[in-house]
C-alpha cells in the first residue's frame, strides 16, 4: 500500500469535510499538486468558488499550489482581478458595468497592473481564514497563521502571523532548511515517501537524506 489515491474527492471514508483539491479543481488557471487538501464543514468541494476570489480569465493570472499542502476552512486567495487602477483620476471600474461605459476601454489594460501568479510551495500549512493577496509566493514548508493577511513573499519554512503577516520564526534552523530544500522529498515517488514516513514524522534530516536519490532536484522558492 502506498497511501490514498490522490484523485479521490473525499479521502476520509464517511466524511465530506475534507477534499483532495486535485480532484475538485476544474479551472485551467488553478494548478494543485497531489495530496493537497482543503477542509471545510460546508461544501469543501466548492473551493474554487468560495476560496479563490476575483479570478477573471482576462487577467491571465494563475494560482499554483504544490503537493502535500494543508489548507484550513475559509482561506481566501485574492487574485489580481480584485485590484483597482489607482493611476486614474477615479478608481471606480466604470467599464465592467457595460451599458455604454465599456466603450473605448480595452480590458487588456487591467492586466497591466497584475502582480503575477500566486504560488504556494510544497508542504505548506495555511491556517483558518488566512488571506493571501495577489502575486504572493509562499515558500516550501511555510506555516501561515490563522487570519493572517499575507501581502508579500514568505520564505521557505517561515512561520508568519498577523495583519500584515510578519515572520515570527522558522520551523527549522538554517542548515536543516537548506538540507530539506536540497532533498525535496515532495518530488519523490510515492513509494519512497511512504517508506520514509517514520523519518518524516521525526526531526532527523540526516536520516531522510540517506533515503534521497542522488539527483534530487533543488528547490529554493
Amino acid at each position: 500500500m502506498h497511501g490514498p489515491n490522490p484523485d479521490t474527492r473525499f479521502p476520509f471514508e464517511g466524511s465530506k469535510e475534507i477534499v483532495f483539491l486535485k480532484a475538485v479543481v476544474t479551472r485551467p488557471s488553478i494548478e494543485v499538486g497531489e495530496f493537497s487538501y482543503y477542509h471545510d464543514a460546508v461544501e469543501p468541494e466548492r473551493f474554487e468558488e468560495t476560496c479563490v476570489l476575483y479570478h477573471f480569465d482576462f487577467m491571465g493570472d494563475r494560482l499554483v499550489i504544490g503537493r502535500f499542502c494543508a489548507i484550513a476552512s475559509r482561506v481566501q486567495f485574492i487574485m489580481n482581478g480584485a485590484n483597482h487602477e489607482m493611476g486614474r483620476l477615479s478608481t471606480f471600474p466604470f467599464e465592467i458595468f457595460g451599458a455604454g461605459w465599456e466603450q473605448g476601454f480595452d480590458f487588456a489594460d487591467h492586466a497591466t497592473g497584475s502582480r503575477g501568479d500566486t504560488t504556494v510551495g510544497h508542504d505548506v500549512w495555511i491556517g483558518r481564514e488566512a488571506t493571501i493577496l495577489p502575486g504572493v509566493t509562499i515558500g516550501h514548508g511555510a506555516v501561515i497563521g490563522a487570519r493572517a493577511v499575507v501581502g508579500s513573499d514568505v520564505p521557505a519554512y517561515a512561520i508568519v502571523v498577523g495583519n500584515p503577516a510578519r515572520v515570527i520564526g522558522y520551523r527549522h534552523d538554517a542548515a536543516t532548511r537548506s538540507k530539506l530544500l536540497e532533498i525535496a522529498w515532495w518530488d519523490w515517488p510515492i513509494e519512497r515517501i511512504t517508506a520514509a514516513l517514520p523519518i518524516l514524522r521525526s526531526g532527523d534530516v540526516a536520516a531522510l537524506a540517506r533515503l534521497a536519490p542522488h539527483a534530487a532536484p533543488n528547490h529554493t522558492a
